[in-house]
């Protein structure tokens, strides 16, 4: 029981946040204290920056701003970085505060937009920014969820856009996983947003227990080494004694042999899908989610168990999957629902198994996801995008391999990709404990694993750049200069400055350094330091006609040794072989490497056989005479030797006898050099040439000049990262200058329609658009060629899937290729490479759904899952809206509103909410 001190200090601390303890009220558990600090900084209208733990409830400081908005009569943006989380925060929301206080904006759906809480994705947050909207009146809090999507390399700009364009007055909840880093974004929140607080809890709601699978047997991977005070943490002995036996018989080829070390440890394998799914359920460790990294290893592995005969559900909760599918799917036609697979996906349901990727219809999934949230699916094979965001905890999170496909080659995950999918591992309020299970496989390695594990944050690293899009809405508000400011603002800029703060801070030391050497090399005489750059400039052309003349020579000596020839009689300068030979092979077809020159082979005075190279010629050589080489001559036989080398003494000439002849060292060219000559003149004269201390102070100038030296390399890596946004904006600015977009400081006709286009190739569609290129075609033959612009194939050697049919198409598509060459050719003038070339992957099936083709037809031809296609479906829409709105006024406005009308039926237009 609390004290009456106590009592009235909760009772003081009410009263001056009555919003908070109202909430707190509302929910039936006790806040964390991570939480209530995030609370407290909305309440008192800062921002913040809440950096937690998967399922640690952070999304719980972002309704904290929702229900402010309410209670004070304002507006509040929940914003999410993909569609499947926006729809689920807009029922999470609408549950709690009722449909006429929440809406839905995500470019597919628009519910209710002028609600005071409005749930969206982050990008079309932006795009009301720039067009201006007027649903940003009144706007008081926006709610950033998952803000480090903001290094995701080909999005992430757009988050900046929208934090450092917002209305000064709108508080930003910046909600993230634990990144290293908090602190520092946190310091550019509050340096482009004002104040803002900085929470970050590591701790996790519900423990988790790191596991690994060997054969049946389910592991600990950590093990606790000694006890008490000196306690701590290591990995599993057993498991370390099992990869090291496993390694050995790996080494030997797993060969079976009669010493234990060839033989594989009894029950060491890779358990299989269906085993996985058996231990778990008997170690009562469901639900899970097994992350499979493929989309047919998903589907596989549901099969794998239905044949197996899986059944993880009761026959009550057999009828409670069967009604909501029914309810979900009533509106598909049964001929979709054939072509779709339905009947084998609602069989795996009713089972309790299913599977969660990117290619399955979002009706499917949305159904996998509702089912798994009530508990009424026991298992789901999913791959990683599963982790990102959707809310589906599990009790155990199941890693078949450490190594993903990331879009171009096969790599180990990382320790920030391990901690998102083992993050949904352990439900709060249902879970004691969750637990991560990471399959053993050939050549595991626990210590690595363990690395994986122990890492529980990564660092959050920007990767905005300004597009061409943002340039113009940018230079449209505010003008160039102001719009240069802005960009200089970004984290980019700021995560590029600290970095150099580090490189201003040696400059400034080694300044004071060379203001002592300066002082120590002063000369009562005259100007030391004039002085010593004479002395600098001699040593310098010393230098360089040394290495001129070195540079003739083996020339000369190079041309000299091409022209031997068997039977020449030859003096070598020096070597171990220094003396005279005759030339046995002038060694000119090889045998060195490139640039060695030839390597003549000769037999010496001595009797020896002798390859020589270059080095042996610093200079060239003269054949003083020749002689006949025997055709009966074999070096192997010592007598051959014996007898050619005395005839090679009977050929030297008399005046070249003896070993003491040197040839004539060639005259220096710094000797004639007129430019040393009077460089020489002037140190002479110079007044400090007759200093007493003149070695001292050249010591000091020598020092002088080395830090001058590093200096200015200092200054050049601090010019490079200095400013580098916003020279890439100046550059972005050149293009649209050249093309016509950006007048100085005014945006053109052009420009403005290019401001109503966002995406990867916003300007080739403006230029499209400015050409008119796309005028003729009608809404299916435009469907096609936009189609060129949003779909991107997801293995670079997948190219065309289907040849365009419609000869218009064709044609037009050429030409569009032949505008992104012109334009890239620009782009590579100016020293950018934005714009990736248009992929007609997608174009023949948009054309035939767009035609009122049949979807069994269209997915067959094109190759394509269902969920893939819909998605590319609804990317095209999203630009054909685009461009209906940048082509006000002309007849390709209704051309695009056609195309889209004909896109938007079938399984493009099922409902995505319930």
């Amino acid at each position: 029981m609390s004290s009456p001190a106590e009592r009235y200090a909760a009772a003081r601390q009410r009263q001056r946040e009555p919003h908070l303890h109202r909430f707190r009220s509302q929910y039936g558990f006790k806040f964390d204290d991570f939480q209530v600090r995030a609370c407290r900084s909305v309440e008192a209208g800062r921002g913040v920056l809440v950096a937690a733990p998967t399922g640690a409830g952070k999304t719980l400081v972002g309704e904290f701003a929702v229900y402010l908005a309410l209670e004070e009569g304002r507006k509040c943006f929940y914003t999410t970085p993909i569609k499947a989380l926006s729809n689920q925060k807009y029922h999470d929301l609408v549950a709690r505060h009722g449909e006429e206080s929440v809406g839905l904006l995500t470019g597919d759906n628009t519910v209710n937009g002028e609600a005071p809480v409005v749930v969206m994705t982050t990008e079309v947050l932006r795009n009301m920014i720039y067009a201006g909207s007027h649903t940003l009146d009144g706007l008081s809090y926006v709610v950033m969820d998952e803000v480090h999507y903001l290094a995701d390399r080909f999005r992430g700009a757009v988050w900046e856009e929208v934090i450092i364009n917002l209305p000064d007055s709108v508080s930003v909840i910046s909600l993230s996983a634990t990144v290293s880093n908090a602190e520092e974004f946190g310091e550019w929140l509050t340096t482009v947003r004002g104040d803002t607080d900085v929470v970050v809890e590591e701790q996790r709601p519900v423990p988790l227990w790191q596991h690994v699978m060997v054969g049946p047997r389910l592991l600990d991977l950590f093990a606790q080494s000694g006890s008490g005070a000196d306690a701590k943490r290591v990995v599993n002995p057993q498991l370390t004694r099992l990869a090291r036996d496993d390694h050995r018989v790996g080494r030997n080829g797993g060969r079976q042999g009669r010493g234990y070390g060839n033989r594989r440890p009894r029950g060491v394998y890779t358990p299989g899908r269906v085993e996985v799914v058996n231990r778990l359920e008997a170690a009562d460790l469901l639900p899970a989610i097994v992350f499979v990294f493929s989309r047919a290893g998903c589907e596989m592995a549901v099969q794998q168990c239905l044949s197996a005969g899986i059944r993880l559900t009761s026959a009550d909760e057999r009828d409670e999957i069967r009604a909501v599918i029914e309810r979900r799917c009533a509106d598909i036609p049964d001929d979709d629902l054939r072509v779709l697979g339905y009947y084998e996906w609602a069989d795996g349901l009713e089972r309790g198994v299913a599977a969660h990727h990117a290619g399955m219809l979002p009706t499917f999934k949305e159904v996998v996801e509702e089912l798994f949230v009530r508990g009424l699916i026991r298992v789901v094979f999913a791959t990683e995008t599963l982790a990102l965001g959707i809310n589906m905890p599990a009790r155990s999170v199941v890693i078949e391999r450490l190594v993903k496909w990331n879009g171009e080659t096969h790599a180990d995950i990382t320790p920030g990709e391990y901690t998102q999918l083992t993050g949904r591992a352990g439900r709060r309020g249902i879970d004691v404990e969750g637990h991560a299970v990471v399959l053993w496989q050939p050549g595991f390695d626990p210590t690595a694993v363990a690395g994986l594990a122990s890492t529980r944050t990564f660092p959050l690293r920007s990767s905005f750049r300004p597009s061409y899009n943002m340039a113009v809405n940018l230079v449209d508000r505010v003008g160039r200069n102001a719009a240069r400011e802005i960009l200089e603002s970004s984290f980019a800029q700021f995560q590029a400055d600290r970095a150099v703060v580090g490189l201003a801070r040696q400059l400034r030391r080694n300044q004071e350094g060379l203001d002592g050497y300066r002082e120590a090399m002063t000369c009562h005489l005259g100007d030391f330091e004039e002085y010593w750059r004479l002395r600098h400039a001699i040593k310098d052309r010393e230098t360089a006609l040394a290495r001129e003349g070195t540079a003739q020579r083996r020339a000369a000596a190079v041309a000299a040794l091409e022209k031997l020839r068997a039977g020449d009689v030859i003096r070598v300068p020096r070597g171990k072989f220094a003396g005279y030979a005759v030339v046995l092979d002038p060694g000119m077809s090889g045998g060195g490497s490139e640039g060695d020159g030839p390597r003549p082979t000769v037999l010496t005075e001595g009797r020896q056989v002798r390859k020589l190279s270059l080095i042996d010629f610093p200079s060239a050589v003269e054949p003083l005479t020749s002689m006949r080489i025997p055709r009966s001559f074999n070096p192997k036989v010592p007598a051959s030797r014996r007898d050619l080398a005395a005839a090679l003494r009977s050929k030297i000439p008399a005046d070249h006898s003896g070993r003491g002849h040197r040839p004539r060292r060639p005259r220096s060219a710094a000797a004639d050099d007129p430019e040393l000559h009077r460089l020489r003149r002037e140190l002479r004269a110079h007044p400090c040439h007759g200093c007493p201390d003149r070695e001292e102070h050249a010591r000091w100038a020598e020092r002088w000049f080395r830090l001058q030296r590093e200096n200015h390399q200092l200054s050049r890596r601090v010019e490079s990262r200095t400013n580098t946004v916003a020279r890439q904006f100046d550059r972005v600015c050149a293009v649209l200058d050249d093309l016509g977009y950006l007048d100085g400081d005014e945006v053109t006709g052009p420009g403005r329609r290019l401001a109503r286009l966002y995406g990867e190739l916003d300007l080739v569609a403006a230029e499209c658009l400015r050409t008119g290129m796309w005028n003729d075609l009608d809404p299916a033959e435009l469907a096609a060629c936009v189609a060129a612009l949003t779909f991107e194939s997801r293995q670079p050697d997948e190219g065309v899937v289907a040849h365009v049919q419609n000869g218009r198409v064709r044609d037009v598509l050429a030409s569009m290729t032949r505008l992104w060459n012109d334009l890239d050719h620009l782009e590579s003038q100016h020293g950018l490479d934005f714009l990736r070339e248009p992929d007609v992957g997608f174009s023949q099936a948009a054309w035939r759904w767009a035609s009122g083709h049949r979807l069994e037809v269209v997915l067959d031809e094109a190759d394509l899952a269902a969920g893939d296609f819909v998605r590319a479906v609804r990317q095209l829409l999203d630009l054909l809206d685009q461009i209906a709105v940048a082509a006000a006024g002309t007849p390709l406005r209704e051309t695009a509103r056609l195309a889209s009308g004909s896109l938007r039926r079938g399984v493009v237009a099922y409902a995505t909410l319930s």
